[in-house]
């Protein structure tokens, strides 16, 4: 038996989505909380993040994956461009920059680590004042982790790199912005159908969140 087609998020960008299926990570989230749930155009939604490697400082004489700030802007243009340009239903979230703690990436990484928090900062403005001028969805991960009390403590593995707790925020702004965004169809889960619902008396999902007893 073939159900109706599941919708298809991408996730595109740099090791913060490689290592979103790891750790409780935002990509595992995203996947779970949408098991069974129906939708027609594919892809359904692209989310794409760049810039917390853009944004580390060139080292003199060694490889390095700095982007200009200029460069950068115009690379996250032409992706944004051409997302908007797959399907008039596929829809587009820019995460920004997340905060960095510049005390745990030396730690794991040396006194010559070039990425830091404020470098963050500046490129996810940069993303955030594109998005809004291309009227493309973004969310501020900069400002907004940083609003958590034990932000630099509990959101990262390295420094960079979201543990658990870093990933929930993430995965919450992602469903808030599913959420209020004015999209038909709408790809916030809680409105969207589910496949199979009711067909085992532990359903979930079935008789609006309660168990079904197939006696009553």
């Amino acid at each position: 038996m073939v159900g109706p087609r599941r919708p298809q998020f991408v996730l595109f960008g740099s090791s913060i989505v490689q290592k979103s299926f790891g750790n409780g990570g935002w990509g595992a989230i995203l996947a779970d909380t949408y098991a069974r749930k129906d939708a027609a155009v594919q892809p359904s939604l692209v989310i794409t993040y760049f810039g917390g490697n853009d944004s580390m400082k060139p080292i003199p004489a060694e490889l390095s994956s700095h982007v200009p700030l200029p460069e950068f802007i115009e690379n996250m243009k032409k992706i944004a461009t051409h997302l908007k340009s797959l399907s008039e239903k596929t829809r587009v979230i820019f995460l920004g920059v997340p905060p960095a703690n510049d005390e745990m990436i030396i730690q794991f990484y040396g006194e010559r680590a070039a990425r830091s928090n404020e470098g963050g900062r500046i490129y996810s403005e940069a993303t955030l004042k594109l998005c809004q001028e291309l009227e493309v969805k973004a969310i501020d991960l900069w400002t907004i982790m940083q609003q958590k009390n034990d932000w630099l403590t509990t959101c990262f593995t390295d420094g960079v790199h979201l543990a658990s707790e870093g990933s929930k925020i993430v995965a919450k702004e992602i469903m808030r912005a599913l959420e209020e965004a004015e999209w038909e169809p709408s790809l916030y889960w809680k409105l969207m159908p589910s496949e199979f619902v009711g067909i085992s008396p532990f359903d979930s999902e079935g008789n609006n969140g309660t168990i079904i007893n197939s006696n009553m």
